[in-house]
């Protein structure tokens, strides 16, 4: 990782640092191979006040260098353009993910859809509130935990709870039945019925940033990974091809550990308070 300008560039292998599960498996046919990810995020991140969707763009990268990439190429009936996507953490269906919620790509890019345990538990900081990676916009992403108060550091800790929620009723169109959780366009966002916003994000202080800044969580419930971005998202997480990023020869690390944050982050110029 390196600072020029006012980017910060990521190089990775998207090789996991921790035991990955079997692959090639029933349910997922690729092996693991080293990518050559490039990527860029700002040392200063800026908050908007419109969310941007995720749109299956890569969300971000862990501090062991593999993405997260939240969506699924799989739709009802197959067809892209019906808009029923499936959700990989749905339990509906099988994408022989591991235990650290990951699987692997055509490309053999191992990526996480959920809560990475296997990095936070080499990270050795399971129940604390731990900087696992960095969004497509630059922001902080954690694990689950947060402040109790989102301005006192001291305060306890607690697992974050998304406002998200499964829609009551049934489809009007597309697969018909009962909204389960099968498919993304299931869950709809409930404004004060968790922590979170739409983003999946507040504005707080962490262990990184006593002074606050707005930071992203995964959560053990929808949407696992946040779908939308609270600041812009770098052109460089978009989909290139079949999979995430570029990919090619080796490539290099991860951009940590060591933690990111200040300075590995920098100070934002806005960062999000009120938003």
């Amino acid at each position: 990782m390196v600072v020029k300008g006012n980017y910060r560039y990521i190089y990775s292998n998207g090789i996991p640092d921790h035991q990955a599960g079997q692959f090639p498996n029933r349910n997922n046919p690729n092996s693991i191979r080293p990518q050559h990810y490039e990527y860029r995020v700002p040392v200063k991140p800026k908050a908007s006040r419109n969310s941007t969707p995720c749109q299956h763009s890569i969300f971000g990268i862990a501090v062991n260098g593999v993405v997260f990439d939240p969506g699924t190429a799989e739709f009802w009936n197959r067809d892209r353009r019906s808009g029923w996507n499936y959700e990989a953490l749905s339990g509906k269906i099988n994408l022989g993910l591991d235990q650290s919620n990951a699987h692997v790509q055509p490309t053999g890019a191992y990526h996480y859809h959920g809560l990475p345990h296997g990095l936070i538990s080499k990270q050795g900081k399971a129940n604390e509130m731990t900087l696992i990676g960095v969004a497509a916009d630059g922001f902080p992403i954690y694990s689950q935990y947060g402040y109790t108060d989102v301005d006192d550091a001291t305060s306890k800790l607690q697992k974050m709870k998304s406002s998200y929620q499964i829609k009551k009723g049934s489809r009007a169109g597309g697969p018909g039945g009962r909204y389960d959780g099968t498919f993304v366009a299931d869950y709809e966002y409930v404004k004060d019925f968790g922590d979170l916003d739409e983003c999946n994000g507040r504005f707080g202080v962490t262990p990184e940033y006593p002074e606050g800044i707005y930071h992203y969580y995964l959560t053990e419930t929808f949407p696992f990974i946040p779908r939308k971005f609270r600041g812009t998202p770098d052109s460089s997480f978009q989909k290139r091809g079949p999979g995430p990023g570029q990919h090619g020869g080796p490539g290099r690390g991860g951009f940590g550990p060591p933690p990111l944050g200040p300075p590995g982050f920098g100070k934002p110029q806005n960062t999000g308070r009120g938003r």
